[in-house]
């Protein structure tokens, strides 16, 4: 059993990670500053420590007295149209934070480190498939951050500090499959949970942003990854580093895209009735299609998207919030 500090693990993605550890048998330790996570979607069990990556007293209080085996690093601000407006705060949380608890870790002597990046640093692809030898080229302030700290991670482990695997996820989707934890996000910007509202209601109708994209019905594609298969991959991640594993970068996707249209229709064969919608401009910083090549992590992780169809990644979501409609809370 290996000690995990999962930094973020009372977030969306982190929490269902945090499960997936027990279920593997390690043993997670959380830091969370509970801004965007709830303390409700981590079990009673497991330590959590209300505490902020920008703070070295808080890194050095938890990774103190040698306990802690290796990092899964989640803690940052994930929201692109965000980015765009406050540029200033992704790059003091994601890239000075992360510098900060990459300080923490080397002062510390803990080398593997599990990093949550994303398809952003790709950019706008232009229909192509990703693959992860493609070019760094992000355009929005979220996808630079990721860049940066992967550059830096490069460079630590390039100079023998760390020891690395930057897992580069397409959308995170969908609810845990025994219905104990799920995505509740204050605002909510994410497609499939605010599909799913405006087809329950009172919400209103959804907006979509652009019908005009070099796509096959002119609204925007992405690749719908479970939460589950995510969570299944960190854990994966984590044990090729304790075994050794050299460092990488993985896409995390399935290889299909789906279409805005095709999602509405799909929570409205879901619900039995059709999903109130309207049509918006395009937003700044939103790519036309980001399909990833996921071959390299079933190469060198062994990972294969169990629950990612699109079927399965509404139906959990949709059950999640039938039985909890007010999130958390």
């Amino acid at each position: 059993m290996s000690r995990i500090l999962v930094t973020g693990g009372a977030g969306y993605i982190g929490s269902h990670t945090v499960k997936a550890l027990i279920a593997a048998g390690h043993e997670p330790v959380v830091l969370d500053d509970l801004s965007e996570g709830h303390r409700q979607a981590v079990p009673a069990e497991v330590e959590v420590v209300v505490g902020e990556i920008g703070s070295r007293p808080d890194l050095d209080a938890v990774l103190s007295g040698g306990a802690i085996d290796a990092v899964i690093h989640f803690a940052a601000r994930c929201y692109v149209g965000v980015s765009m407006r406050e540029p200033r705060a992704y790059y003091r949380n994601n890239v000075a934070g992360t510098l900060n608890l990459l300080e923490a870790v080397v002062a510390h002597g803990v080398r593997p480190l599990l990093f949550s990046s994303s398809c952003a640093v790709y950019g706008d692809p232009g229909g192509e498939e990703l693959e992860e030898s493609r070019p760094f080229c992000p355009i929005n302030p979220y996808g630079h951050t990721k860049a940066v700290v992967e550059w830096a991670l490069q460079d630590l482990h390039g100079a023998g500090e760390i020891d690395y695997v930057a897992l580069r996820y397409f959308n995170a989707a969908g609810a845990d499959p025994d219905g104990e934890l799920g995505e509740d996000h204050d605002p909510e910007t994410h497609l499939i949970p605010l599909v799913i509202a405006a087809g329950v209601g009172p919400w209103g109708a959804l907006t979509v942003f652009g019908t005009d994209y070099p796509t096959s019905d002119g609204t925007c594609v992405r690749d719908y990854v479970h939460v589950a298969d995510l969570a299944d991959a960190h854990v994966r991640g984590i044990g090729y580093l304790l075994d050794g594993g050299d460092s990488a970068a993985l896409n995390l996707g399935t290889g299909t895209g789906y279409s805005v249209k095709e999602v509405i229709a799909a929570v409205a064969r879901r619900s039995g009735e059709e999903v109130p919608h309207e049509f918006g401009e395009r937003r700044p910083g939103d790519p036309a299609s980001l399909v990833a090549r996921p071959g390299r992590a079933r190469e060198v992780l062994g990972w294969v998207p169990e629950h990612s169809s699109l079927e399965e990644i509404v139906d959990t979501a949709w059950n999640w919030r039938e039985a909890h409609p007010e999130g958390y809370s």
